[in-house]
């Protein structure tokens, strides 16, 4: 499984499509991190990001804001939308996620 997180200095950053880079981190069968990649994303521009994450194999995304557009875009390339997390690191985000202890709160994005 593969679980892209969009990043500034290294934390969860609130609006995916201003990030500086994903951090795509990749988990074995036992919900263990076993990877992490940090990769800048093309430029931001309507359904670029959900194609292009897809590309990368992600099936998750974990974001703090994301449009009502951007989440049917990502949910018709088959990656599953986790919204209204909190900024902190990947890592921990993921294993909070792995862990069902992920904390969401209100959609940070209103568009």
């Amino acid at each position: 499984m593969k679980i892209a997180i969009p990043v500034a200095e290294n934390k969860l950053t609130m609006h995916f499509g201003h990030c500086e880079s994903f951090a795509i981190i990749e988990a074995d069968s036992s919900s263990k991190v076993v990877n992490r990649v940090d990769v800048v994303p093309p430029p931001h521009a309507p359904g670029v990001l959900p194609a292009w994450l897809a590309e990368q194999g992600v099936n998750v995304i974990i974001a703090g804001g994301m449009g009502q557009m951007a989440q049917q875009l990502f949910t018709q390339q088959g990656i599953k939308v986790v919204v209204g997390a909190p900024s902190q690191s990947p890592e921990s985000l993921v294993d909070d996620y792995f862990a069902g202890t992920l904390k969401t709160g209100a959609n940070a994005c209103d568009h």
